[in-house]
């Protein structure tokens, strides 16, 4: 292999690395950014490793076209191994137009390897390693130049393990079937649709308080985000520093149409209303015009009957059981808003079609077949 420095600044250098990157059986990637103060997060850094000793640490500042980075990611043959991935995959597709393939997730993993899937990757390194992380560079500025020693050796040992920690946790796996079930949930990272944040009119179920409203608030709080989602867009701001997920809630509740009330009773900011005052009274009083039935659906917190909840206490202990022996994180298999819902459907008396449960396909439904047994019918 060609000598490369290992702080990749030229395009020349970058198409090397790639080339000898493409030819290995995996490379391990991390990413560094900034993401304060504009909608898109701010990518400073490109971390790469082509073995323990081998790590790169690539420029976007200085490196215009990434293109190459992007073949890589996308070259089925190539394993590509991030902890906790989904972020980076938004990042790394984003900025090279390319759709990620064959990635090995070592935070997901871990899930199936009789630890936590939740463990960030400097507790995992410990575990399996014994090695300690630093962590002095969690808050720094990525996009300062020149780097610091500090920086470069943070953003180096951020991947110069993953290779290792990936056979570890592959040899902790419990049997063929164990593994084509991670299989099975690593191939999810192959369609972005499955890491890339919520469709701009589906986010604001997700603001706090928006559980509390009715259909008519909901459908004001809905028009509202999406409006909001195109102007953080447009001028790369977060949607905070555009309005305040708690403002919209209080107008969707005091269904605002006035400008002038949304500065003396909601609150805004004498800037907030001079800019989008009008605007958002408009949406407001477009919405209240909107035929009732094209209101999105009041969705409340799952009740379960007395004997539901026995067989909700009864998948939980199986889910338990079943865990401890095949050495699965038990949160893999559903949150409790997902269980409650499924031992809804599966042993409750509604008539209605169910939505579409996790539960009931793939990998789990195999999990958690004894559980449909015994309730069928």
């Amino acid at each position: 292999m060609e000598k490369l420095k290992p702080l990749v600044q030229t395009q020349a250098d970058l198409d090397v690395l790639i080339r000898h990157a493409r030819q290995t059986d995996a490379v391990a990637l991390d990413t560094e950014f900034v993401w304060e103060r504009t909608y898109y997060p701010r990518l400073g850094l490109i971390q790469m490793a082509l073995s323990n000793e081998d790590c790169f640490l690539i420029d976007p500042l200085a490196i215009s076209n990434l293109q190459p980075l992007g073949s890589l990611l996308s070259d089925r043959g190539v394993v590509k191994i991030l902890h906790d991935a989904p972020q980076d995959l938004t990042i790394l597709g984003r900025i090279t137009g390319a759709t990620p393939q064959n990635i090995f997730d070592t935070r997901l993993a871990a899930g199936f390897s009789n630890l936590s899937a939740t463990l960030s990757l400097g507790n995992l390194v410990k575990e399996l390693l014994d090695i300690d992380l630093p962590k002095d560079e969690t808050r720094t500025n990525w996009l300062q130049r020149p780097l610091t020693n500090n920086q470069i050796r943070y953003g180096m040992d951020d991947v110069r393990y993953l290779r290792a920690t990936r056979v570890l946790l592959l040899t902790r796996i419990i049997g063929p079937k164990i593994k084509s079930w991670l299989q099975e949930e690593l191939n999810l990272l192959n369609n972005p649709a499955n890491y890339t944040v919520p469709l701009d009119d589906t986010r604001y179920r997700k603001i706090r308080g928006a559980s509390n409203l009715d259909s008519q608030g909901l459908a004001i709080l809905k028009n509202l985000s999406v409006w909001r989602e195109g102007v953080a867009k447009k001028v790369d701001r977060p949607r905070g520093h555009v309005i305040k997920d708690a403002d919209l809630i209080e107008i969707a509740r005091q269904r605002t149409t006035e400008p002038a009330d949304l500065r003396t009773t909601i609150g805004l900011p004498v800037n907030t209303t001079a800019n989008y005052g009008k605007t958002i009274a408009a949406i407001v009083s477009t919405t209240l015009r909107q035929q009732e039935s094209s209101y999105p659906p009041v969705r409340r917190p799952t009740r379960l009957s007395n004997s539901e909840k026995v067989n909700l206490e009864k998948l939980q202990n199986l889910i338990r059981l079943k865990c401890g022996l095949l050495g699965i994180d038990p949160a893999l298999i559903g949150n409790n808003s997902e269980l409650k819902q499924l031992v809804k459907t599966i042993c409750g008396r509604k008539s209605d079609a169910p939505e579409q449960l996790r539960q009931t396909m793939g990998w789990r439904k195999h999990f958690l077949e004894d559980f449909f047994r015994q309730n069928r019918g």
